[in-house]
């Protein structure tokens, strides 16, 4: 059962395999994954999440996403608007690719990447539409099926860390919870009515 809302924004961080730093008629590309399809988080707070594919369909769409360095808003390293940042989708997951500015958070970029010090992607979205799956009670699973992406970063920071998730977007993602699960509280109290009903005409 999916839930539609809108939220506070949530930042996510994963670490790239495969992050990739070339140079590209005299530019500095940087290219990897902003995000794998239906690849588990680690635990947090008692849920993993995962992202369905197409769930960043329209944000690439309507192309006004940002990258920053290490999310700082005052050193934007690319703009999909002008495509020094551009994203796409393929069938493992969401792609960048960036063309890091002359400037001294491009620089820090490229030097950090290049040493091996920065091996992190973080992404920053609000979520529209996600989905629980408690099928299994030891193992609660969030799946995002449509979010706003915002802003993209390259960071040191550890992959999907209970920490990466801010207090406010955490009540956010309590709140859906609890809201699927009175949905389906509600939705097994009225199956209850119905078959009772059934029972009840069956021996009218």
């Amino acid at each position: 059962m999916g839930k539609q809302a809108t939220r506070e924004m949530e930042r996510r961080t994963i670490q790239i395999e495969d992050i990739e730093y070339r140079e590209q008629e005299d530019k500095p590309i940087l290219s990897g994954y902003v995000t794998k399809f239906n690849k588990l988080s680690e635990e947090m707070w008692g849920f993993r999440e995962q992202v369905a594919p197409g769930a960043f369909k329209k944000s690439l769409e309507e192309r006004k996403v940002l990258s920053f360095w290490n999310h700082n808003s005052d050193f934007v390293l690319g703009n999909t608007e002008n495509d020094t940042l551009k994203l796409s989708e393929d069938e493992r997951g969401l792609k960048f690719e960036l063309e890091l500015p002359e400037t001294t958070a491009g620089k820090d970029a490229r030097t950090l990447v290049k040493r091996g010090d920065v091996k992190g992607m973080s992404f920053g979205f609000r979520t529209l539409k996600d989905q629980w799956d408690e099928s299994d009670p030891k193992n609660v699973i969030r799946t995002l099926l449509e979010g706003r992406l915002y802003e993209v970063s390259p960071t040191a920071m550890p992959a999907y860390p209970q920490s990466s998730v801010a207090a406010r977007s955490m009540e956010d993602i309590k709140d859906s919870y609890e809201e699927y699960r009175q949905q389906k509280t509600d939705t097994m109290a009225r199956q209850k009515r119905l078959n009772a009903l059934k029972i009840q005409n069956t021996f009218m």
